[in-house]
């Protein structure tokens, strides 16, 4: 760009061009040198080697710019690389979620209200409550990237500069969208790493929940699913153990990508225009938040693709906890029951069972007809968790039907948003 506006000499160029390419080979086979003590950061250091190799040439690098916005350009660059290398692993993420869905169709378990038994659901049910996060997940990365494909470089210091630059050629060169407008801003907006990061932390937090439930169904107490050897560790006292470890520590990072997100805040506010100092500190976080999270996306495909999901356990503890309740109160009132008597009848019935130490399935027709003369024959499909689980076929609904209909809606949206992200 420099050359062709007349800024540099077209030998200045092909010198300037051929001493980069060097430099940047050795750079990326690790036999470029360092020199920690002198340098200050990685533009003097490419800026002064390349000066001692092809001389004057190699001082006209810096025309027309500054670190300022060499800086802004380098992280916007890196902001992009790290998003688009998030969402291909959410991307994958939600591909498993979908396998798994479509694999164990038909599991019924407890659904939980307070971590109490309330209702029978399909664990595809379940699963697919993931993976609308994980939707949700995407589109924030995509927003991400997306205010952070933004050229600032020509912006130099903060004022712009007096030399006759091209930013719109640099934008399309540097496969940015477009120039950001007003200089100051350029060299001073860290907003795109904010976006960075709180794409990250939320993103995070559904990992974790997921990871909580992992946990909790790999316990004795659950026994729900069984984790691969893969991903689950021993003790180093009990031989008998198989502990979650993955799950617990994709938790426990959680608390580090959030934090990265708080501190970058704090370092942002009251900050005056143009640059400051301070924004050195904008880096490390930003790019531990999104290595994190991507580590934690490749962990979650693993535990998720190995484990084994006991279907039995799940569904005999679909059965306890009176998760039928609902369904007999939701029986009388379509009997002409008011639904608020209908819900202190069966309020009543469960307290009984209580009292027998029985669920509701257990109590024979006389003892439902002594509570209320509607109940019938019929009642016999209310009591079984299946049935009533796939009783549930509203839009969005936990019946076989309605998460048929969400599944075919979630492989859509996995092809549109894997669409997306190729263009």
């Amino acid at each position: 760009m420099l050359a062709e506006n007349g800024v540099i000499s077209q030998q200045d160029l092909a010198d300037i061009k051929a001493g980069l390419e060097k430099i940047a080979g050795e750079v990326e086979d690790g036999s470029f040198t360092w020199d920690d003590d002198h340098d200050e950061d990685v533009h003097m250091a490419v800026e002064g080697e390349l000066t001692r190799r092809i001389g004057t040439a190699g001082a006209r690098l810096h025309t027309g710019r500054s670190r300022n916005d060499q800086v802004a350009t380098d992280i916007r660059l890196l902001a992009k690389d790290l998003a688009a290398d998030l969402m291909q692993e959410n991307l994958a993420t939600r591909k498993v979620l979908i396998d798994l869905a479509e694999k164990h169709f038909g599991v019924v378990l407890p659904g939980y209200t307070h971590l109490q038994h309330a209702q029978p659901v399909l664990l595809s049910h379940h699963l697919l409550a993931y993976y609308w996060m994980l939707e949700r997940d995407f589109a924030r990365l995509l927003c991400a990237y997306d205010a952070a494909d933004a050229n600032p470089l020509g912006a130099a210091a903060l004022a712009g500069t007096t030399y006759p630059l091209d930013r719109f050629q640099t934008t399309e060169a540097l496969g940015f969208d477009h120039p950001i407008p007003n200089s100051m801003d350029a060299v001073s907006d860290r907003d795109y790493l904010l976006d960075l990061e709180y794409a990250c932390s939320v993103a995070m937090i559904h990992l974790s929940r997921l990871c909580e439930e992992i946990i909790l169904w790999s316990s004795s107490e659950f026994g729900f699913i069984t984790l691969s050897d893969a991903w689950s560790t021993g003790s180093s006292i009990m031989p008998q153990k198989k502990n979650p470890d993955f799950a617990e520590l994709t938790r426990g990072k959680t608390g580090r990508v959030i934090g990265d997100l708080v501190s970058l805040l704090v370092t942002c506010k009251g900050l005056p225009l143009a640059y400051n100092k301070d924004l050195q500190e904008c880096k490390p976080g930003a790019v531990d938040a999104a290595t994190t999270l991507l580590d934690c996306y490749v962990v979650m495909q693993g535990m998720l693709s190995t484990m084994t999901v006991n279907a039995d356990i799940m569904l005999a503890q679909a059965k306890v906890g009176f998760t039928a309740a609902t369904d007999v109160a939701d029986y009388l009132a379509k009997k002409g029951m008011p639904f608020r008597e209908a819900h202190a009848v069966v309020g009543g019935l469960v307290l009984e069972c209580e009292k027998r130490g029985c669920g509701l399935e257990d109590l024979t027709l006389e003892d439902l007809r002594a509570a209320s003369e509607l109940f019938d024959e019929d009642i016999v499909g209310c009591l079984d968790p299946v049935a009533i689980a796939d009783a549930r076929t509203t839009y969005g609904g936990t019946g076989s039907s309605a998460v048929r209909e969400q599944l075919g809606e979630a492989k859509d949206s996995l092809t549109a948003d894997q669409a997306l992200f190729t263009d």
